[in-house]
């Protein structure tokens, strides 16, 4: 017997439909948006990487080549891939516990996974996520983010951060006297200048307001187009730099930026080590499956380009997970910030993905050697700022307007997420999700009398007879085994939505009990999806009349 088996998703990258037409004023809109996010990148990839007890490089060559990948491969517009906060707290577990060549050998293997989830067109299951769960296991990453920048922004003497959650603030706690007030008082100000920039810039803010008054306003307000990481970054580091305060900065924990390309490496790959490494593996392609075609539809909602294809985006992302860490990367996924800058900067095409890795790429080759004056304390501050936004802390004052299995499934996932670890939040999440489900949908179900005739019951059936409310079921079998010899019982099945096989099994059981005692069971109005699975499986013959 032959298998009719869905097709496999084809292999085109939106970049080849947007070239179509791509005219002159479209490319000026494209660098222009690329250099800025380019820009924006800089500090975030190293933040990322740091956080991730990598080394900066890790995180700025993943940008730029995860980055330029994503682009020409990726089945969105204008969404840029590169290193996501998303993967701090995962990637600095895995390195904990496993060392950085098998953090490598993992996110190779999960961009082999992305890449197949793609190819057998899985990307629309993604969606299946409920939104509760990713709202729970968001929020404790950013949480999470949050508490391991502790170190750097208080400038703590604190050799290596556990992974786990209370291991983490004990060691912070026996370590507060050390507490350096040069370093947190630049993480404070990055903090600070982070939230206040866009504001004051703002066209209703009463500062812009006055500088219209001025004739120096078109330079001002030249500055007023930098990005505020950027201008933190600038700023803080010539203060540090200048008043040579102590604090602790990229050359002196990590010697400096190479200014040259990372050289093509391969990792030392076994089998065994593969099944070591199942579970970060499939951590890292669940979350970056999710991640990226979150921000996908973020980008559809903002950007007038077309939908993005979710398929062609999750073998995008697999081809850069399994080419990166062959130069020291760590994982990439689709990042929101970048890609909304992307688009408010006025992006039409993945030229725009493109021109930002080019861009950064430049930067990194030309100006490594000034990357070493950067203070820890502020990308400290720059990922404290990420991570705040990165949270959707309004959804917990919203939770009373929701049922208790939404909060159940949104505060377990957070809470698991800060305790446990980001996997076993999600396992959770899921099963929580599946459970409630099936609670719901059997209370939906009903077995309802609709008249009785002599021998003759008729009972109507109403939602879906699943393996999930069977049970209701039994009373009617048991009433039929004490029923009259001969009762004929008829199902009115026209509100039945759905049939699966335990649910035939109850109606076979509840048949069989009927023809011990002469009787005889009849369904009527049945829809397509049950009386199709009754002929198959031969029970129509049963039935009287036969179907």
């Amino acid at each position: 017997m032959s298998m009719n088996l869905p097709p496999l998703a084809s292999f085109r990258p939106r970049l080849l439909a947007d070239l179509r037409g791509y005219t002159r004023e479209r490319l000026g809109k494209d660098i222009g948006a690329g250099a800025t996010v380019g820009i924006v990148a800089l500090p975030l990839a190293m933040a990322f990487a740091i956080a991730s007890g990598l080394k900066p490089e890790a995180g700025l060559w993943t940008a730029i080549i995860a980055g330029f990948l994503i682009a020409v491969l990726g089945g969105t517009s204008v969404q840029i891939g590169g290193p996501a906060g998303a993967f701090i707290v995962i990637v600095y577990g895995i390195v904990e516990r496993y060392g950085v060549a098998n953090l490598l050998i993992a996110t190779a293997s999960a961009g082999v996974l992305l890449f197949l989830m793609g190819l057998f067109r899985l990307g629309s299951l993604v969606r299946y996520v409920p939104v509760s769960v990713v709202i729970g296991f968001t929020n404790g990453i950013a949480v999470l983010i949050g508490l391991s920048q502790l170190r750097d922004l208080l400038g703590l003497q604190i050799e290596k951060m556990p992974a786990d959650f209370f291991n983490q603030i004990g060691t912070v706690a026996r370590h507060i006297q050390d507490l350096n007030p040069w370093a947190f008082a630049l993480g404070a100000l990055c903090v600070i200048g982070l939230f206040i920039w866009p504001r004051l810039w703002s066209v209703d803010s009463q500062f812009r307001r006055q500088l219209d008054q001025l004739e120096v306003v078109s330079a001002l307000r030249a500055t007023s187009r930098l990005p505020a990481p950027v201008v933190a970054l600038v700023t803080l580091t010539l203060a540090a730099w200048l008043l040579e305060l102590p604090v602790e900065t990229i050359g002196t924990r990590f010697g400096g930026i190479p200014q040259s390309p990372p050289a093509f490496t391969l990792p030392d790959f076994s089998w065994e080590t593969v099944r070591l490494l199942v579970t970060p593996t499939l951590t890292l392609a669940i979350l970056g499956a999710i991640e990226s075609l979150l921000c996908a539809r973020v980008a559809d909602q903002l950007s007038n380009t077309p939908k993005h294809d979710p398929n062609q985006e999750l073998m995008a992302q697999g081809v850069a997970n399994a080419v990166v860490p062959f130069f020291g990367g760590m994982p990439a996924t689709g990042t929101i910030a970048r890609t909304v800058t992307n688009i408010r900067a006025g992006a039409t095409s993945p030229i725009a993905g493109v021109v930002h890795a080019l861009t950064l790429a430049v930067v990194v080759l030309a100006a490594a050697p000034l990357a070493q004056h950067i203070p820890l304390a502020v990308l400290a501050g720059v990922l404290l700022f990420v991570a705040w936004n990165m949270g959707e802390w309004k959804e917990f004052a919203r939770l009373r307007h929701f049922s208790n299995h939404y909060r159940l499934m949104m505060v377990s996932t957070f809470l698991v997420t800060i305790v446990f670890d980001l996997t076993v939040a999600v396992e959770l999440g899921l099963v929580l999700a599946f459970v409630l489900f099936v609670r719901r949908q059997s209370n939906i179900f009903r077995v309802d009398p609709v008249s009785r005739d002599g021998r003759q019951v008729v009972y109507r059936l109403y939602g879906s007879l699943f393996f999930g409310a069977v049970a209701k079921i039994d009373p009617l079998t048991a009433e039929m085994e004490w029923a009259p010899p001969g009762t004929h019982l008829v199902l009115d099945a026209s509100h039945l939505i759905s049939l699966d096989t335990t649910g035939l099994d109850a109606l076979e059981q509840l048949q069989q009990t009927l023809e011990k005692r002469d009787g005889k069971l009849s369904m009527t109005g049945l829809n397509e999806q049950p009386l199709s699975l009754i002929r198959r499986s031969g029970f129509a013959q049963k039935l009287h009349p036969g179907l």
